[in-house]
């Protein structure tokens, strides 16, 4: 394998750390993976690609990129795209072992700043998994179309996260948050969480890649009140340094709380992982 990382800005640094902080070893060990229907559903898109190209943004920990060489053992070129140079350190790691024959680079920066390096490095697949809504999503898009190739596809995929699900434990959990941080969702230290004002078809609609189709896929999880904590300190609404000295303290009420919400030591989550998968119109799929 040969790599390339390139050199992020003070502000390029600042802005990741700003959301996620130092999480990048509790991001990949807490953060749920792509479900196997999903990645067989993103290999699909290669199909008759000799040697194909992957760009993934917004990789964190590169989860997109993990799963798809055991599948796609012909995939020439993964790029890693993160604005937290402690992500793309952790992912390079996290990817190593899967890559064989395949090379990989990272480009620590903004999603729509991407530029392939050579022609033969222009992607067959653009993925970005539960990261679009932190993007400036129309410049990302516009972006891909300079960047893609003809033939490719666009994929956002998401499944929300324990912060917006609607089970009985993870409103419990929610309402913990509150007490500590406030009623409005934390984004890191950016300040609060809004919402995106339109969908992420609209975005895609107004775009070269305006072909899209949705494929949902059920998930069901079983999580330990353990596992939960360590995925909270990866996230940007219940990172530890937004407590500040009550961290320890929210810590052991939360796992209080959860314990009792668990049947048989686990907490259950039934999820959809959506997969929007966009081309250019008339584009082979």
């Amino acid at each position: 394998m040969t790599s390339r990382s390139d050199e992020p800005s003070k502000g390029t640094a600042l802005a990741g750390e700003e959301l996620f902080g130092m999480t990048a070893a509790e991001y990949a060990r807490y953060r749920p993976g792509v479900p196997d229907a999903a990645v067989r559903l993103l290999a699909a898109t290669l199909h008759g690609v000799p040697a194909p190209v992957l760009l993934d943004l917004g990789t964190g920990t590169a989860q997109v990129p993990r799963a798809l060489p055991p599948v796609v053992p012909r995939l020439a070129h993964v790029g890693l795209v993160d604005v937290n140079p402690g992500m793309l350190a952790q992912a390079m790691a996290e990817l190593e072992p899967v890559l064989g024959t395949c090379t990989a680079s990272a480009h620590a920066g903004e999603a729509q700043t991407f530029v392939p390096q050579t022609q033969g490095r222009r992607p067959d697949l653009v993925t970005c998994c539960r990261a679009f809504h932190w993007m400036d999503r129309p410049a990302v898009l516009q972006m891909a179309d300079r960047a893609a190739a003809p033939h490719a596809a666009v994929a956002i995929t998401g499944d929300g996260s324990l912060g917006t699900h609607g089970a009985d434990w993870t409103v419990a959990l929610r309402e913990l948050i509150q007490t500590y941080l406030g009623v409005r969702r934390r984004a890191g230290a950016r300040g609060t969480y809004t919402e995106p004002g339109r969908s992420y078809e609209d975005d895609l609609a107004d775009s070269a890649f305006s072909d899209v189709r949705e494929h949902r896929f059920p998930v069901s999880r079983a999580w330990k009140p353990e596992s939960v904590v360590g995925y909270l300190r990866s996230t940007s609404f219940a990172r530890p340094d937004l407590f500040a000295d009550r961290h320890g303290e929210f810590e052991a009420e939360a796992r209080q709380r959860l314990k009792a919400y668990t049947h048989g030591g686990v907490l259950r989550e039934e999820a959809v992982f959506t997969v929007l998968l966009a081309r250019r119109p008339g584009a082979a799929s």
